[in-house]
């Protein structure tokens, strides 16, 4: 009887069991399926460059949420999810040594370079020890070896011309089946248990009724979402006129989280639009939702092109910028007390509730960039601490491009806090949410509380520098907005969403590639 055969399933960012190759390739090559996930201490350090915690509380939360849930979906097939608190080359080590039976390990291949070096440390355990490893990619919509350039140096500069491309050329691979039992664990293995937030040294965040992103990780709640936006509410066929909201639950699709965590497949989702669109509807919004795919698939693959270039201070170009490093007008920043209301209310919703919105994100980053011209890591590091959906490459991706140094850097762009607030808050109301000291100044005002009179102020019971404080900087095309304010009603908006101007919705975040002024 030839002996058994054990496979190692090192789960990191594929927290899920539908359209997973690393189980869908074990159970065809194993007697016995160890499903593992490390907490991996250097993840609860400090930030590479400002010592920021690397993991905040929201992140936390949905992690520790997805990885129950993955355990209670492998139990109910017939297995479950080793947990353990360690580095995943130690662990594994251990697991080989301690069961000698082990003929493989399977992971899924990242693009940064601290998760590289794990895999490489793996791939020497497993050498030493005679071992076979076997990795796959299956992070983006496309699959990397799917892509139609000779090599990922090929990858254009420019979202536009890579989207065009792949549109024409590629294809999308489909859904592998998900397994309806898995093969058991090898007798004698403690599952182990799933740490607590103090036992990796945060403190459990509090919820905020006003949260825009009140869901909870795993790949059961992913489906669900799924399910609500396209197949319950069809919202997924107005998302492009609502994707700019800023208040509610449903003014975008929010798959945001789970993708980070790879608790739902962006294939999946891609399979899903593409039958919606065939049963009920296909129109400009379903295409924007494959839209966004692709452009977290070209973040992934520009961290891939350039590497360690991606974290660099003078970006993908080597583009000289004198930042600064005033840590008190960052704090000012990250604490939502810059005085000026509409980055104040992004920083707080963010430190209140781990999300913001795309179109919040695209102007605290310019503010911090362009307005204040503090270093753009700053900014990034500070994201990469508190989203709850933080993605690495995606995330810096967008901070180079905020800052006019990723890889099209075609003209100093600079984002007017007051249009911005005007145009996607035009009543306030986002405002009044996240900065309830406002709230007594009505209507489209409330972007601008220094330009109003004393007599305005004091009837609103707001007092600058005392219950508010003044603009720690005042940029000159501001000006141009402070009489254009409305103070009627809101727009009328769908439901859930925060208003969005005709003149404004195609615009998301391809806004990097725009040559309109903002």
């Amino acid at each position: 009887m030839s002996a058994s055969r054990t496979v190692i399933c090192l789960l990191r960012n594929d927290l899920r069991l539908h359209d997973n190759e690393v189980f869908h390739w074990a159970q065809r090559n194993a007697d016995y399926i160890i499903p593992l996930y490390c907490f991996d201490p250097r993840h609860y350090q400090g930030t590479y460059h400002f010592n920021f915690p690397k993991t905040g509380p929201f992140r936390l939360r949905f992690l520790l949420d997805s990885v129950k849930d993955l355990r209670a979906t492998l139990r109910k097939r017939g297995s479950t999810l080793l947990v353990r608190q360690g580095k995943p080359e130690d662990v594994v080590s251990d697991l080989i040594q301690q069961l000698g039976s082990v003929t493989a390990v399977a992971f899924h291949e990242e693009v940064a370079s601290e998760e590289k070096t794990v895999e490489k440390k793996l791939k020497a355990i497993c050498c030493q020890n005679k071992v076979k490893v076997q990795t796959f990619w299956g992070s983006t919509l496309y699959h990397r070896d799917d892509l139609p350039f000779s090599h990922i140096g090929g990858l254009p500069d420019v979202y536009t011309q890579f989207r065009k491309v792949v549109e024409g050329q590629g294809r999308v691979r489909p859904v592998l089946s998900t397994p309806g039992q898995v093969k058991p664990l090898p007798l004698g293995l403690e599952e182990g248990t799933i740490p607590t937030f103090e036992g990796l040294g945060q403190t459990e965040p509090v919820e905020d009724c006003r949260s825009a992103f009140p869901c909870r990780g795993g790949e059961t709640e992913a489906l669900a979402r799924l399910k609500h936006y396209f197949w319950d509410t069809n919202a997924v066929a107005a998302y492009k006129e609502t994707r700019n909201g800023m208040i509610g639950v449903d003014y975008s699709t929010k798959f945001s989280p789970w993708l980070a965590l790879g608790c739902i497949s962006p294939r999946y989702i891609y399979e899903q639009i593409k039958k919606y669109e065939a049963e009920r509807t296909a129109n400009q919004s379903t295409y924007w939702v494959i839209f966004e795919l692709l452009w977290r698939d070209y973040f992934q693959f520009v961290g891939l092109k350039y590497g360690n270039r991606i974290f660099h201070m003078n970006g993908l170009q080597d583009k000289h910028v004198s930042w600064k490093t005033d840590m008190k007008l960052f704090d000012a920043w990250k604490d939502g007390r810059t005085g000026v209301p509409f980055v104040d209310a992004n920083m707080r919703e963010l430190a209140l509730t781990g999300f913001m919105s795309n179109r919040g994100r695209q102007n605290v980053a310019s503010f911090l960039t362009k307005d204040l011209g503090l270093d753009w890591r700053l900014g990034a590091e500070w994201f990469e601490y508190l989203l709850v959906d933080h993605d690495v490459c995606s995330n810096y991706g967008n901070w180079l491009y905020s800052a006019g140094i990723g890889n099209d850097p075609r003209e100093n762009r600079k984002f007017n806090m007051i249009k911005q607030g005007l145009d996607y808050d035009n009543n306030g109301e986002y405002v009044r949410q996240w900065v309830p000291e406002l709230r007594g100044i009505k209507g489209g005002d409330v972007h601008t509380p220094w330009t109003l009179s004393n007599s305005a102020l004091s009837h609103a019971q707001v007092s600058l520098n005392e219950t508010y404080p003044s603009p720690v900087i005042i940029a000159p095309e501001w000006s141009r907005h402070v009489n254009n304010k409305s103070s009627g009603p809101p727009a009328k908006g769908r439901k859930g969403s925060s208003y969005t101007p005709r003149q404004h919705k195609d615009r998301g975040i391809d806004f990097y590639f725009s040559k309109k002024s903002f």
